[in-house]
This record gives structure tokens, sequence and C-alpha cells, in this order.
């Protein structure tokens, strides 16, 4: 069978969920919504912009003149500190609540307003990726934080608003939903099969590498077998390392070498500035072992046709399972063929 040309259906093994895949649809004519293209940023200082150096925060607070990662609690956190525990229950278990705590953080990658991940130089993700390492470990020493999500949203149509190179971290008492799933069943893989769910999927990748994009020493980048979003990504260190904590001074560099890869490929895709949502992957921090975890990290970009036109979770997607109309070969296969160079 043509997998290419038959609708049918993929199985997640790290979250149990599945996603249907149709890409005989590919053919049918589009009317949808066009996005508009934001227009390109070219000032290295932006006297507008909340979080360039020396400017004030909509928070009211002043940034100092900061030269590399500048990193401060969000001035409009989601989460907040010293919440006390409480809970709502209807004894029906109908209305449910429970408290939350948590600290929020805006890491700010460079001090240059035009600069974005995929233009930024190996030293500047290096100092990245080591920014997110230091605060994965400090804010996981809290007795009260269980869970530390690192992300990055890219671009207005993810709803980023403030185009200046920075991401967020949220960290919480409560591991989250999809979290919480990742752990379930990457420590039922290791307990049936005595081995690591991600590192053997990555070694299935090796062997007959359709879906892998590019590697390098320490890292490598697939687009998932079960991924649901058109260009859909992973990437993955080779050895067993939990979390960010665990990465050796190569896997450091060979992590912001992936980034900047990464990201100069999905540019030269479309010819355009990427949107996307990343987020890193990696052991709660609730004091388990968690042998069965394996550093990861998601990038979910929503365009499907062009840069202009993206792809819409509704109707079916929301009400029933997760659908895409590309297989994930036939977007490896268009990954592998970008530019690594900044072109856009």
């Amino acid at each position: 069978m043509n997998w290419n040309d038959v609708p049918h259906r993929r199985f997640n093994p790290l979250t149990g969920e599945s996603v249907l895949v149709s890409p005989h649809r590919n053919q049918r004519p589009w009317q949808g919504k066009i996005e508009n293209q934001p227009p390109a940023t070219s000032l290295r200082h932006d006297p507008n912009c909340y979080l360039c150096p020396g400017n004030q925060r909509a928070g009211q607070a002043v940034n100092p003149d900061y030269h590399g990662v500048f990193v401060f609690t969000n001035d409009f956190s989601a989460l907040l500190e010293g919440v006390p525990a409480g809970s709502r229950n209807d004894g029906n278990g109908l209305l449910v609540a429970e408290s939350e705590s948590g600290i929020c953080k805006v890491v700010c990658f460079s001090p240059r307003h035009d600069l974005t991940v995929a233009k930024m130089d190996q030293e500047g993700l290096m100092a990245v990726v080591k920014a997110w390492i230091r605060l994965y470990i400090e804010l996981g020493e809290h007795p009260d934080i269980h869970h530390v999500q690192i992300f990055e949203n890219r671009g207005e149509i993810m709803g980023c608003s403030n185009p200046h190179p920075h991401g967020q971290i949220w960290a919480q008492r409560t591991i989250p939903d999809l979290p919480a799933r990742e752990t379930k069943h990457q420590a039922a893989w290791k307990k049936d099969k005595g081995s690591v769910l991600l590192l053997d999927y990555l070694k299935l990748e090796q062997s007959n590498p359709e879906r892998v994009i590019f590697e390098n020493d320490t890292w490598i980048a697939v687009v998932p077998f079960w991924a649901v979003w058109p260009f859909e990504t992973m990437l993955l260190p080779k050895a067993h390392r939990r979390d960010l904590s665990e990465l050796s001074n190569d896997e450091i560099e060979g992590f912001a070498d992936a980034l900047g890869r990464m990201t100069r490929r999905f540019d030269n895709l479309f010819s355009a500035s990427f949107p996307y949502s990343m987020g890193i992957h990696q052991k709660p921090t609730d004091g388990g072992n968690h042998d069965g975890w394996q550093l990861h990290v998601h990038f979910l970009p929503p365009l499907l046709r062009s840069a202009t036109v993206k792809k819409f979770m509704v109707g079916y997607e929301m009400l029933a399972e997760s659908q895409r109309d590309i297989t994930a070969e036939q977007a490896a296969e268009r990954l592998r063929a970008c530019s690594e160079e900044v072109l856009v």
C-alpha cells in the first residue's frame, strides 16, 4: 500500500493519541483565509519595544542595558508564587478545582530587536541554551515546582505580539496534562521493554531515514511519524538524556547548532520568517527518577501551503481527533531540500 495516497491513522506512542492522515486532500482547491505577512523587522533597537535594552516595560519596570541573554519575571504572569493549597469538589466529581502556584519568566535571547533564532550565531544560541539549563535547574529546585515548561512562540500567526527574540518559561506545582501523558507512556515503555521509548524510535528512524531532516554528532531532527501539524518536527539528543541538566558541553553545542539549522530551514521553506511554537519536554522536577524520560524538543508550526496559508484545527480536529493532509515523509522530504543558509 502507498501510504502517501490513502487515508490512514497513525498512533503516537508518546501520548497514546492518534492522527488521521488524508494525503489525497492536497488536491482540493483552496479558497480559505490568506494571512497578511507582517512587515520585516529591521531596527536593531526599537525605542517602542518593551523588551529592548534600556526601555520601559508594560509593567513600568525599566530593562537594564543588557548585552546577552536577559531574564525577568513576567510582568503579567499566568501563574503566581505563594498561592495557598486549596481545592473544591461538589462531592460528585463534577465541579472540581485546585489552586495552582508557579513562576513565569521571560527570556530575551538577544539585545538585538532585528534577530530571530534563525539569524542568531552559534555563540548566541549556546548562551540561550545555557540560560535554559540554568533556569530549569533553579526553578526545579523550588519545593513547590514540579514541572518546568520552556517554550517560544514565534510570529504574529502564533499570537506573538512582539518580534523581539524571546521565549518564556512557566514553572508550576502540577505536571500539566500533555507532559503527564508523555511521562506515563514513557514510564510504561520502560517497564514493559526495559528501554527508552524515544531512543528506540530514534534508532528506527536512523535505520530508514525517510523522516530524518538532518543530524549532527549529538542531535537529530525528524518529522515524527505521528506528527499532527504539517511541518511539525522533533529534535532529539542521540544519547539518553532525561533533561537539559544532563547535557555535556558537546551536546550543548550540538543543540545550539540544531536550533539554528532547523529554524533556517523553516524560513527557507516558504521564503519567509517562519512562525511556530517551540517547546522543550523533559523530566518533571517532582523528585522522581523518571528513567524512561528522554529530553526532546517539539517544533509546532502552523503553515500548510505557503507563508500566508495555515492549518486550522477546527471541526473534526476539535470534536474528534487530529487530522493532517501531508504525510510526515512528504514533509521531511521538503524540509531536507531547504537550504540552511540565512536567505530570508
